[in-house]
């Protein structure tokens, strides 16, 4: 009998304590954008190899449109910045797994990446392109069978390239976009896909292979990603790029960094 009456004061000790919890008013969770202001610090993940968005200037100190507009983020947030390096394909896992609260690194939107993150207005146009030398007869994707053609894995010219390319196109994946840059300018492949801004850049820096523009793969401008489930952050991010377009300040970085105005359009 001993048992039974056990197994019951148990049960009835464990109905109370549930009871008890379950009275308790529920604990809000602290959103990501209380976080920053109460650690006074947010953590954006940024491109280091990825001119002009973000590399290395001679001061081995990172520049670019991406580290101008997360530092413009930190001061609208009145905190400071921590800018974490990224690549193509972490940078969302990044996101996702906590390790940065926003990221700003050349980042284009599709109907994937929304399942997961979510995208504040753009903030900068970008266009992406087949390049290759200026003799090269490319004209359209059918010109792309039997051609070898880098891009960076992961990423949205990645997903389109591989829409549009036709059988017998060999395309070589790239882990980062230093990596798809330099198997072009080496001979690795005979074209590449990259973001027009890029291959300026890349022809302001080098006269070895110039990158000519074939055709255009697909026309996305740049977000910055926020986390699912933080409506307040994505909020304020919206309400800093609309400000920082009105006071001129993101025309500014687009005529540092691209040397053209930012579309009235964008």
């Amino acid at each position: 009998m001993k048992t039974p009456r056990r197994s019951f004061l148990q049960q009835l000790a464990f109905g109370l304590m549930a009871g008890a919890v379950l009275s308790q008013p529920l604990v809000a969770r602290a959103d990501v954008l209380d976080n920053i202001h109460k650690n006074g610090v947010v953590r954006i993940a940024i491109p280091q190899d990825f001119p002009p968005f973000g590399s290395l200037g001679p001061d081995l100190k990172l520049r670019g449109y991406d580290i101008d507009m997360a530092n413009l983020v930190g001061q609208e947030l009145g905190v400071k910045v921590e800018l974490i390096p990224v690549t193509s394909t972490n940078r969302i896992p990044y996101l996702t797994t906590g390790k940065a609260d926003l990221v700003i690194s050349s980042l284009g939107k599709n109907a994937e990446r929304a399942k997961v993150i979510d995208f504040s207005a753009p903030y900068v146009p970008f266009v992406k392109s087949v390049f290759g030398p200026e003799d090269a007869k490319i004209a359209g994707p059918a010109d792309l069978t039997g051609k070898v053609v880098g891009v960076t894995r992961g990423s949205t010219e990645d997903l389109s390239l591989t829409k549009l390319a036709p059988a017998g196109t060999i395309i070589k994946r790239y882990e980062d976009n230093n990596a798809t840059i330099s198997s072009y300018l080496t001979g690795q492949v005979q074209l590449v896909t990259l973001g027009n801004i890029v291959a300026n850049s890349v022809n302001a820096m080098t006269k070895l292979r110039r990158l000519s523009a074939k055709f255009p793969v697909e026309d996305t401008p740049c977000y910055i990603g926020v986390a699912k489930g933080e409506p307040a952050l994505l909020a304020k991010m919206n309400e800093i790029v609309a400000k920082a377009k009105a006071d001129g300040r993101l025309n500014e970085f687009s005529l540092r960094w691209l040397q053209s105005p930012l579309p009235k359009n964008l």
